[in-house]
């Protein structure tokens, strides 16, 4: 019988730990935490790791605090349907509302989708404003999408010392982003006068 009482009170304890443990709430992130997971393009698979409990308090930082972060967050959410009904345009939106708040992310995000058509129609023009001004915040993904389409012939030639400053003072400890980098550099320079490329090192141009 005392055997029996100890087995109901162990399977009653398990019983009640795992359920204390389903209704553990997941903390909201902080901003400097969201950014991280973001700069590693791990946000959209966090908040379905967190099984999208925190949807609401997503979208209320995105829509009502307005944190570039969040807005940005939220935008992927609606554009991927991830936790929430899909809504391209709606999540487009958000991402611009985070780009125009100087998120250099979302910066490179739009000018990547502008240069692929990725949610909307080739625009090389847009693609070049948004990169550029992700790149000039150090983002270095788009000062590489931007060599590459400078290379195609976009572009002016009076912007090449500028992105060639940028990739020049650059750091990244991949050795192929690296060697990548050494190769959009040489070629940059075969497109500038001498002096111009030692001033462009120098960060003057």
């Amino acid at each position: 019988m005392r055997f029996l009482l100890v087995i109901l009170a162990l399977l009653f304890f398990i019983s009640n730990t795992s359920y204390g443990q389903k209704l553990e709430a997941v903390q909201i992130y902080t901003d400097n935490q969201l950014l991280g997971l973001i700069k590693e393009n791990k946000h959209l698979g966090q908040v379905v790791l967190d099984e999208c409990q925190l949807v609401q308090d997503i979208e209320a930082r995105a829509t009502k605090s307005e944190y570039p972060s969040y807005q940005f967050l939220w935008g992927d959410m609606l554009a991927y349907g991830v936790c929430v009904k899909k809504d391209v345009p709606l999540g487009l939106h958000f991402m611009k509302n985070a780009a125009d708040q100087a998120l250099p992310e979302a910066l490179e995000q739009l000018g990547r989708y502008y240069h692929t058509g990725k949610f909307m129609q080739v625009d090389v023009e847009k693609a070049m404003f948004y990169l550029r001004e992700a790149a000039a915040v150090n983002n270095l993904k788009a000062q590489i999408r931007l060599a590459d389409i400078y290379a195609q012939g976009y572009g002016s030639p009076l912007d090449y010392p500028e992105l060639y400053t940028q990739l020049h003072h650059s750091v990244t400890d991949d050795k192929k982003i690296h060697q990548q980098i050494a190769k959009i550099l040489s070629a940059l320079a075969v497109k500038m006068p001498e002096h111009v490329v030692n001033s462009a090192k120098e960060g003057k141009f």
